[in-house]
């Protein structure tokens, strides 16, 4: 995978993990609880009155009780913070989709929290060891700046909290969560299908020594390390096909990719095929979890999901799914410009050496129609929403290239309108605006 790629893997894996940013805070902040008070012992009483008289002035038992409610009270609220996480997970699990997980789990502001709550909590924990009474061998010392500092934190966490109580409240709304999918898969959209994209053809065909190589994994397609595929290519003087795209499930031991000679007609030796087979099972990764990081059909499943989920019979919220049928369009449209195909990967002979498998407009389009149709054609609101997204990607689809695929889809919605249980002028409304659609392309 090219820098970039491998980057935006790593960064994608960290951003949907709660722990890294605590644990750094902690860490941080345990290193300053350390370090601080030596700086306080080094200008204590040199400090100018104007600066002094915002410091900590109590006694070293002042301090202490000060840390030690600071220490308390925050583990308290981290514990509190972090139930409230969990159950606003639950409920994205179980009212709308478990695959909406991700999005919640890479909040930054829950992040942020939660390190900051941590790190005051270890800041004064670390600072209380400090605090020292008047003793036979000891003299007293009260680190002013340092318990300042955790004082200014402790006020800070409250702010904190208050702030993370508000940002909870949006973020489990179904608007909020749709508009975060949205965005995060246009970023994908972004990636893999970049705008001027040429178009490219399906590439070329297998011949009669094409070898099939099994996968050593199993798990979801996840990336694909577009350099190390050109670099077995190369290697094995072969053109490889990768016939699963990311987000598809690979299986141990079973075929996902297609590689034959790139001077046919010949055949591989069994030592150059071991190796070819390494390669490409080298350059691919994956994870018990389908991500946004190459995978375009991932933030489409997730609002599918929540569209089919609003519109089964225990929760019965049309008006969500429609919502959702509204993100759908605004992605399909977007992908109208980008030439949504396979990717050809090009030696520097221009020899076309890698063909990598990718979804279609015809794949995504389906799997945006698909399911909303089935559960939601006998509700006319959704159905008229769903006619609306062909409209719409007719309209954007000014050359018509993705036509058959429109006309396809609007022949399906006909059948499942035919069937419904409509009023009939309803019926008749829906079947004239199908009519119109299949007319604005001719």
């Amino acid at each position: 995978m090219p820098a970039g790629g491998r980057t935006a893997r790593w960064a994608d894996t960290l951003r949907t993990q709660l722990w890294p940013l605590p644990v750094v805070a902690v860490v941080g902040a345990v290193v300053l609880g350390v370090v601080l008070p030596g700086l306080d012992a080094a200008v204590d009483g040199k400090l100018p009155e104007g600066v002094a008289v915002f410091l900590f002035s109590g006694g070293p038992e002042a301090a202490r009780s000060i840390l030690q409610a600071i220490a308390g009270s925050l583990i308290t609220v981290t514990s509190l913070t972090f139930s409230l996480t969990v159950v606003t997970l639950q409920l994205a699990s179980s009212q709308f989709s478990p695959r909406l997980l991700r999005t919640f789990t890479a909040d930054r502001f829950v992040h942020g929290t939660l390190a900051l709550f941590l790190a005051a909590f270890a800041f004064a924990l670390t600072v209380l060891r400090i605090v020292r009474d008047e003793g036979v061998r000891t003299t007293p010392f009260v680190p002013e700046i340092s318990v300042t500092i955790a004082f200014v934190l402790a006020i800070a966490s409250v702010i904190g909290l208050v702030l993370f109580l508000a940002h909870l409240t949006r973020e489990i709304r179904v608007e909020t969560m749709m508009r975060r999918v949205s965005v995060e898969t246009r970023k994908a959209i972004d990636r893999v299908f970049p705008e001027n994209r040429p178009h490219l053809g399906p590439g070329p065909a297998p011949d009669s020594g094409a070898v099939l190589i099994r996968s050593t994994h199993s798990g979801f397609l996840t990336s694909l390390d577009k350099e190390a595929l050109l670099q077995a290519a190369k290697d094995a003087g072969a053109v490889i096909r990768v016939d699963r795209e990311p987000g598809s499930s690979l299986v141990e031991g079973v075929p996902f990719a297609t590689a034959w000679p790139v001077d046919q007609p010949t055949t591989f030796p069994p030592e150059v095929r071991e190796e070819l087979a390494a390669g490409v099972n080298a350059a691919v990764t994956t994870g018990f979890e389908r991500t946004n990081v190459q995978d375009v059909g991932f933030g489409f499943r997730q609002l599918v999901d929540v569209a089919t989920r609003a519109l089964s019979p225990g929760i019965n919220d049309p008006t969500t799914a429609v919502h959702v049928i509204g993100h759908l369009s605004v992605l399909l449209c977007q992908l109208v410009g980008r030439n949504p195909a396979p990717d050809h990967l090009i030696d520097e002979h221009g020899r076309v050496r890698v063909v990598l498998t990718l979804p279609s407009l015809g794949d995504l389009l389906g799997t945006a129609m698909d399911q909303p149709r089935q559960y939601g054609a006998a509700d006319p609101f959704v159905a008229g929403r769903l006619l609306g997204l062909l409209q719409e990607l007719t309209w954007c689809d000014q050359k018509g290239q993705y036509r058959s695929e429109v006309l396809e889809h609007l022949e399906r919605m006909r059948n499942a309108i035919g069937v419904a249980d409509y009023p009939s002028a309803e019926r008749k409304s829906l079947l004239d605006r199908a009519d119109t659609i299949q007319r604005a392309g001719t």
